[in-house]
Parts: C-alpha cells; sequence; structure tokens
C-alpha cells in the first residue's frame, strides 16, 4: 500500500528504476514472483497455526473442565502476527510477501459474493447507504474541526478525515495524490488510522456482546465503524461468521463511494489553487471517480449474480466460500503482521488525537443509528 513512498529511509524511486533497468523482464518478474513466497508462506504458517491453536485451546478446555471463553481462530492469527512483528520483528526477506495481505482480502470479498443473492444486497446496501452518508457527514465535519483546533495542517486534516469516513489507507492513498498532499501527511494519517483501526478491532466485539447485539446488528456497526477494510473484516468476523459477512458487504457499499468523498475534496482544495483542477464536464468527473473506484466491489457483484440465477452448483458455491475463508485467513495473519506498535507510537499525538475523536464519533452515530433503525423502523432484521 505505498509503504515505500511514506516511510523515511527506506529505497528512493531511482535506485529502484536502476535496479529494474539491469534486469531483463524476464528475470525481472521470475524476481518477484520469487520474492513474495517466503512472506506468503509465513502468511499461511501464521493462519493455519492461529486456526489449530483455536482447536487446541477449546481441546484443552473440554479436557481440563476449564471454563474459558472460545477464542475464534480470527483473534489467534492476529495476536500470533502481532507478537512476531512486535517482539522478533519481520526480516525483511518476508515483507513483500507479507505486504499482499490485501490482495487475499480482495480474494476473499470476490468470493463471498456466492454467499449473498442480489436481493440481499440490495436491501442491504440500500439500509445502510443513508446510515454511511450520515456518518460521513458528521464525522467529517467533526474531524476536520478538532484538526483545525490542534493546528493540524488542513491537508492532514483532509486526509484524516478521508480515511475515517470511507475506507482508511486506500481512500487516503487516492487523497494524496488527488489533493496533492505530503508524504508526510499521508504518513502521519495512514499511521494514525491503522493505529485506530487495532483499537476498534479489539475494543468493539465485547463492547458488541455486552450491549447484546444481534449478528446483523453488529455486522452493521463494524462496517459503518471501522476505517480499514481488512480491519472492517477482521472485527466482523471476531463476533460471528454471519456478522464478518454482513460487515464486509456494508463496509463494501461503503467503499464504493470513495471517488465522490475524494473528488470533494480535490475540488475543494483546487478552488484554492492548492491541487490539480479537474476538468470541466459531467464525463471528466465520471472518469475521476471511475478511477478511484475499488473494482473488487465489482467482483463481488458479479459472484453475486451468477449465484443469484443459480449459475453455480452446490459444490461450486463450497468451493468458493472454502476460497473466502482461506484468504481471509491470510489476511488476518497480515493484519497482525503488518501492525507495529513501537512505529505507529511514532506518529504524534496530534493526529491519533484527531483518529481517536473519528473512531468515537463515528462509533457512537453508527450504533445509534443501527439500533435505532434495526430495534425502532426494525429495517433488515436479521437473527
Amino acid at each position: 500500500m505505498g509503504d515505500t513512498t511514506l516511510n523515511p529511509g527506506t529505497s528512493t524511486e531511482a535506485d529502484t528504476a536502476a535496479t529494474e533497468f539491469d534486469e531483463s523482464p524476464g528475470q525481472l518478474t521470475v524476481a518477484r514472483l520469487l520474492g513474495y513466497l517466503p512472506g506468503i508462506a509465513l502468511l499461511v504458517a501464521v493462519g493455519v497455526l492461529g486456526k489449530y491453536s483455536q482447536i487446541w485451546w477449546n481441546s484443552a478446555a473440554k479436557h481440563n473442565h476449564w471454563t474459558v471463553p472460545d477464542i475464534e481462530y480470527v483473534l489467534w492469527a492476529i495476536v500470533i502476527g502481532l507478537l512476531i512483528t512486535n517482539t522478533v520483528g519481520l526480516h525483511p526477506i518476508f515483507r513483500p510477501g507479507v505486504g499482499t495481505y490485501e490482495f487475499w482480502l480482495k480474494i476473499g470479498i470476490v468470493a463471498l459474493g456466492s454467499r449473498f443473492v442480489l436481493g440481499d444486497v440490495a436491501k442491504l446496501g440500500g439500509t445502510s447507504f443513508l446510515q454511511i452518508l450520515i456518518d460521513m457527514t458528521v464525522s467529517g465535519a467533526i474531524i476536520l474541526a478538532v484538526a483545525r483546533w490542534l493546528g493540524l495542517s488542513g491537508k492532514l486534516g483532509s486526509l484524516l478525515a478521508i480515511g475515517t469516513s470511507i475506507c482508511g489507507v486506500s481512500a487516503i492513498i487516492a487523497g494524496k495524490g488527488a489533493i496533492r498532499a505530503r508524504n508526510s501527511d499521508a504518513g502521519y494519517a495512514i499511521a494514525a488510522i491503522l493505529a485506530l483501526g487495532a483499537v476498534a478491532l479489539f475494543a468493539l466485539p465485547p463492547l458488541g456482546h455486552a450491549i447484546g447485539l444481534s449478528d446483523h446488528e453488529f455486522g452493521l456497526w463494524a462496517g459503518l465503524a471501522v476505517d480499514n477494510t481488512a480491519e472492517t473484516t477482521a472485527t466482523g468476523y471476531l463476533f460471528s461468521d454471519e456478522a464478518g459477512k454482513v460487515a464486509v458487504l456494508v463496509k463494501s457499499t461503503r467503499n464504493a463511494l470513495i471517488g465522490f468523498v475524494v473528488l470533494g475534496f480535490a475540488a475543494y482544495w483546487a478552488s484554492r489553487g492548492e491541487a490539480d483542477a479537474i476538468a470541466p464536464g459531467l464525463r471528466a468527473k465520471a472518469a475521476f471517480v471511475w478511477s478511484k473506484f475499488p473494482k473488487f466491489v465489482l467482483g463481488f457483484l458479479a459472484v453475486s449474480a451468477v449465484a443469484t440465477l443459480h449459475w453455480l452448483s452446490k459444490q461450486q458455491t463450497t468451493n468458493l466460500a472454502n476460497v473466502s475463508r482461506w484468504a481471509f485467513l491470510l489476511t488476518f495473519a497480515g493484519v497482525g503482521l503488518n501492525t507495529n506498535i513501537r512505529e505507529l507510537a511514532r506518529t504524534g499525538w496530534r493526529p491519533l488525537v484527531v483518529a481517536v475523536v473519528g473512531l468515537v464519533t463515528v462509533a457512537v452515530v453508527s450504533l445509534g443509528l443501527v439500533l435505532f433503525t434495526s430495534r425502532v423502523l426494525h429495517w433488515g432484521v436479521a437473527g
């Protein structure tokens, strides 16, 4: 996700270009593919270890008559990854492959489409759309106001608002180029969003159980409240399998709005002469929105359409569900392995304060919306 351009001390673009220039295209492709293998193997190892840790934990509890919580494999995989990164550290040989965890996340989301029919997608997407718009408006306004009050640059405040209201790191990277923000601003915003994603990951599931949310309600809440797609998925699945499915669908609806939000901020900064002007005309603006649109959402809808038309056999549906589970397993391992607590702590307190305000605002507003729409209006109520 662009780490080499955001963090100081890494290879420069000139160094990378020089390295690529010395290699033939065939050698470069093979070298890159081989370079991913150690990290992908580590993702698999951590994910499988997380799965077997859950089995061992439950077996030991049953054998010894312990009264202990059933810790999901999702949490085991994340915690094992966290321990590796924050104790012995992640050797550079693993970094390229471990960085593919967001690719596996997209594969998992596309394959998950086989478990939804388009009618459910339209119903839940429509219900969550209004909630997303309210969340975006309230949280965005508050984040921009707090950022200004704390003396942060306007563009850093914009990136924090974009990342919190839409889709975390991906939205920040999309917004960075559109509003011509500095690398340091993007780095601060990404670190703050990742730090808060880790907090939400561990805080929201226990809160959801304490409040007595149903699987459907918690999935809605996670999809609305958690910024980064990987952390949203993990948070939902930490609560339950059904909550994870709902969280992914709601977050995908949220992600689909990224182009419109970035377009709005780009137009604002362009009007101040601090960003590239957007070409006039509806076609140019539509092209801009399309360039920022997360294409994996279309893959999810395509698979859902195929499932809705009953073009998949029972075995094929089962196979796609297994692909989704395995892809998410690698994603959860990657979330832990990519969370370096020491690096996040170096961000500084002011961007983190803004992110905390954003998380709390979004969490409270979205929880209120979920409870109101499900328990008062009875929208999309599901056990």
